[in-house]
């Protein structure tokens, strides 16, 4: 079975929301859009954590799609990214829909966690989620998230769309690799470890993870 990956850039506070533009996403009121901007430098390297997509197909929610559809088939041809994104298998959860401009791109058919269960379970490439927190909410919510990228960038923006909001499936997490570039942002890889493990400090030692 293949892997389901979903990739993010958060806040300190949680936000995801317009990490990449000051009109990427301006819903809810949002007005600081673009603030990983002064966060970056060499050592933030996109295809380390597969926000380049690269050796794996996409999915992605419908604002997200929007945003990439508007942009990278209209980049350069030596663009490195957007040569990958537009060669790119494209998953596109979507209620409204019909038909997909971009290439190589078509949506998900029926209810999302279905037709995620049924993808993973196909062979292929592992399935790379990037933005798309809505997304995100659902496949959590249903165990379907295998790995988490989640670079958290040192500012706190007070609101905005979350990676976790409320009502989001408690679960432990583990990290199986984590580095700080030299601008602070902290690149983590975390996967699904079980249940919350309970207790009141110091009572008793908690037992030790596998």
């Amino acid at each position: 079975m293949r892997k389901l990956i979903a990739s993010t850039f958060v806040s300190l506070d949680g936000v995801m929301q317009a990490p990449g533009g000051l009109t990427e996403d301006s819903s809810g009121g949002f007005t600081l859009g673009g603030w990983m901007f002064a966060f970056l430098d060499a050592e933030v390297d996109l295809s380390a954590a597969g926000f380049d997509g690269k050796n794996r197909e996409l999915v992605l929610g419908r604002r997200t799609y929007d945003i990439f559809a508007a942009y990278w088939p209209h980049q350069p041809a030596d663009n490195p990214i957007a040569t990958i994104f537009n060669a790119a298998k494209k998953h596109v959860a979507s209620r409204t829909l019909k038909s997909l401009e971009w290439n190589h791109s078509s949506v998900l058919d029926g209810d999302v966690v279905s037709a995620l269960t049924a993808l993973k379970a196909q062979p292929g490439l592992d399935l790379q989620i990037i933005g798309s927190g809505n997304l995100i909410q659902t496949l959590q919510a249903a165990s379907l998230i295998d790995e988490y990228h989640v670079w958290t960038y040192p500012v706190v923006l007070g609101h905005g769309k979350r990676l976790f909001e409320s009502g989001a499936k408690p679960g432990a997490l583990r990290v199986v690799d984590s580095k700080v570039s030299k601008t602070g942002v902290v690149m983590s890889t975390y996967v699904p470890a079980g249940e919350i493990v309970l207790g009141t400090i110091g009572e008793a030692e908690p037992a030790a993870r596998n």
